[in-house]
């Protein structure tokens, strides 16, 4: 009966990740970015792709530690194994989707911090210095909703499959695509080289993140009118969060399924 159940979670989450591909797929440009673009430094894109390699590393390098100061660990540890229990134990649906859930709860909290910080960054003109303000609010939504479904992030193996997330969400066209499929596969791989496929993730998802939020930060760079760009860190904060969501669901079903 368990893996009828299963079975209908996975099922409902090939749907939700086609209507995510669906919806993500067209690049949508927005007309006051192109009405700014010429006043937009050609250096910034490079700045903004500097600043995000060095807040990948100094957050996964230091910061982790920092970040779990803002939850507790522990109880959601302990409310996966609860869930887990609970699920094995009644055997229905419901019981299934206990795990998605909490996941739910906690990313809707960040999302809201993430409204609060980029709208007050955009207030006092601050968009560079933002920068690790949005990733440590991105990445500890990420954290617990890896945690909800009972995966860590503090390997380097873990953190890559985290940046390939962010840099897969923010694709577009037949990338999103081809990228989403690699990602699925990629879990499984056994990496000959982690080391140098950390760092090389670490730039090609500061390259992303650096392109898709070029003119927003450019905006939230000028006092009060930045709180245009500072609303954009939620916007891309629910994206990414959404995406993590049914990646790491994914997991979790596949884990079940082979069970």
């Amino acid at each position: 009966m368990q893996k009828k159940h299963i079975e209908k979670e996975w099922q409902k989450l090939i749907r939700e990740e086609q209507t995510f591909l669906r919806k993500n797929m067209p690049a949508r440009s927005i007309g006051w970015q192109e009405k700014i673009a010429k006043f937009v430094p050609k250096k910034l894109e490079g700045a903004l792709n500097s600043a995000f390699c060095k807040a990948f590393e100094l957050i996964f390098d230091k910061g982790t530690g920092i970040i779990e100061k803002t939850y507790q660990k522990e109880k959601k540890e302990q409310n996966y194994k609860i869930n887990s229990y609970i699920a094995d134990v009644r055997n229905t649906r419901r019981s299934m989707r206990a795990f998605g859930r909490e996941a739910a709860a906690s990313k809707n909290l960040n999302m809201a911090v993430s409204t609060v910080e980029g709208v007050g960054m955009g207030l006092l003109g601050m968009g560079l210095p933002d920068i690790p303000l949005f990733l440590g609010v991105l990445l500890k939504s990420i954290y617990e909703i890896a945690l909800s479904y009972g995966f860590s992030y503090d390997t380097k193996k873990e953190q890559i499959f985290i940046l390939k997330v962010i840099e897969t969400a923010l694709s577009h066209d037949k990338e999103l695509a081809e990228k989403n499929m690699e990602l699925n596969l990629w879990v499984q791989r056994e990496e000959p080289d982690i080391e140098a496929e950390w760092s090389g993730q670490i730039r090609r998802t500061s390259d992303a993140l650096s392109k898709e939020l070029l003119y927003l930060k450019f905006v939230q760079g000028i006092p009060v009118v930045g709180v245009i760009g500072g609303f954009s860190d939620m916007v891309y904060q629910k994206k990414i969060s959404d995406y993590a969501a049914l990646k790491y669901k994914r997991r979790f079903l596949e884990t079940r399924r082979g069970s």
